[in-house]
């Protein structure tokens, strides 16, 4: 299953499965909070992805990491890119009305943490250990 090893991947397989699944929500679409959660995300993946280039480590899943990013959008969480994965898994199930999207927001969440965020934190602690240590005492894991 390499090849959906990819946290891309997996949320572009629930947002199918919200989309095309016709399980729509008691109160119909919410647009804006739907929306407001969708620049939420773009805005978390952004500054992520600056602070990756700037400090010129990976940032792909299962690699190993050449640096510890501990600043700007890392302050606030350790993984801006999952929870920015979520957001947009429940931001679109706003837009869309999908009650299926919703209940699939869990279900990513769990998939994110057990298949990519444990096996990154162990590398992030083999490499830097000490610092990584003392951010995961000060930066909570999501928010």
């Amino acid at each position: 299953m390499t090849y959906l090893d990819l946290p891309p991947i997996w949320l572009v397989l629930c947002l199918m499965l919200a989309r095309l699944v016709p399980l729509g929500l008691p109160w119909g679409a919410a647009f804006w909070p739907g929306a407001v959660l969708l620049m939420l995300a773009v805005l978390l993946v952004l500054a992520a992805l600056h602070a990756f280039f700037r400090a010129r480590t990976t940032v792909i899943p299962h690699q190993q990491p050449s640096a510890l990013i501990t600043s700007g959008v890392f302050r606030l969480t350790r993984n801006p890119i999952y929870l920015a994965d979520v957001l947009i898994l429940l931001g679109l199930s706003l837009i869309w009305g999908s009650l299926l999207g919703l209940l699939l927001v869990p279900a990513l969440f769990v998939l994110l943490e057990r298949r990519f965020i444990l096996a990154e934190e162990a590398r992030l602690m083999a490499a830097f250990p000490d610092a990584f240590a003392a951010y995961c005492k000060a930066t909570r894991r999501w928010v």
